[in-house]
């Protein structure tokens, strides 16, 4: 984990600083002097040689401190702090719709294999893999929005705002996200569950006489579980690092609506400290899944 990290933080590094563009003159607009745009680079540090730039970035994050923000004038970790709520809250609820609609659909679509119900299936998560989370992001505003008035059109309600109108704001663009998120997770569960319903110890659990429900849930799912809980992992952490454009969509206050306009200011700070972020909760979720396959099956922990 420490070697991942310690690779992207570089790569993060150095990427924001080779991109094309002035910090500082974009700060001080077209109207500043090439005087006041050098004595700005000297204040924040970039007419500093690049190792040493490095050197300073890497002792900052030894204590823990991403910066300040150039634009914001306030510390990276409050600002990133600030908006993460809607973004955690945001991936969350869209796991919890993925999940309700990848999972059932997966196992049905395996226990009907070749049936109508299996090329539904197969044909719905072809679909959702397809279609923009954004542009079903505009029809669902469209619908439930503008037309029916069922649910807000954006934002994440006011400052005071209860937890349910908060749930509210968040119900479109997480199903927006959940119904691509659910593609990848139906069809693995499908080819997951496939593997598994034809073993010996399935045969053998039907001839004792158990139901059906019990032998494809109790035997034939939990066998299946690891590399569902492997895309389920890889889902939600690509979720934070990728609802940038549904973020934008929805205006919700969260991380990546943070980075974007980040990047339109080259706020270089908070680009770094964001990205750092996600990347750290990447490796994190990936050491979780890890970590839920030893009690998931007992097998990986005597190989």
């Amino acid at each position: 984990m420490l070697v991942v990290m310690l690779f992207v933080l570089t790569i993060v590094f150095l990427i924001v600083r080779i991109t094309p563009g002035d910090p500082a003159a974009i700060m001080l607009g077209p109207d500043a002097t090439a005087t006041e745009i050098a004595a700005l680079r000297t204040n924040l540090g970039l007419d500093a040689p690049l190792i040493k730039q490095y050197t300073l970035f890497l002792a900052q994050l030894a204590r823990g401190d991403l910066g300040n923000s150039i634009f914001l004038h306030r510390p990276v970790t409050t600002a990133l702090y600030e908006r993460s709520e809607p973004t955690l809250f945001l991936t969350l609820f869209t796991m919890v719709i993925a999940t309700a609609i990848a999972i059932p659909l997966g196992i049905l679509a395996a226990y009907r294999r070749d049936s109508w119900i299996d090329r539904g299936v197969t044909t719905f998560a072809m679909l959702a893999a397809s279609v923009p989370s954004f542009w079903l992001g505009l029809l669902l505003i469209q619908l439930f929005a503008a037309q029916l008035g069922w649910l807000p059109v954006a934002g994440y309600g006011g400052p005071d705002a209860s937890f349910t109108t908060r749930l509210s704001h968040l119900l479109l663009p997480a199903m927006a996200l959940g119904t691509g998120a659910s593609a990848i997770i139906l069809r693995s569960t499908r080819s997951s569950m496939l593997d598994v319903l034809n073993d010996q110890y399935v045969r053998t659990a039907r001839s004792k006489g158990m139901s059906e429900l019990r032998v494809v849930i109790r035997h034939a799912l939990k066998n299946a579980l690891i590399p569902i809980i492997t895309v389920l992992g890889l889902t939600a952490a690509a979720l934070i690092s990728g609802a940038v454009v549904t973020e934008t969509v929805f205006s919700l206050p969260g991380i990546g609506n943070l980075v974007v306009s980040a990047v339109m200011r080259r706020d270089y700070p908070v680009i770094q400290g964001a990205l750092l972020v996600i990347a750290a909760l990447y490796v994190l979720f990936n050491f979780c899944v890890d970590m839920l396959y030893l009690a998931v099956d007992p097998r990986v922990r005597y190989q």
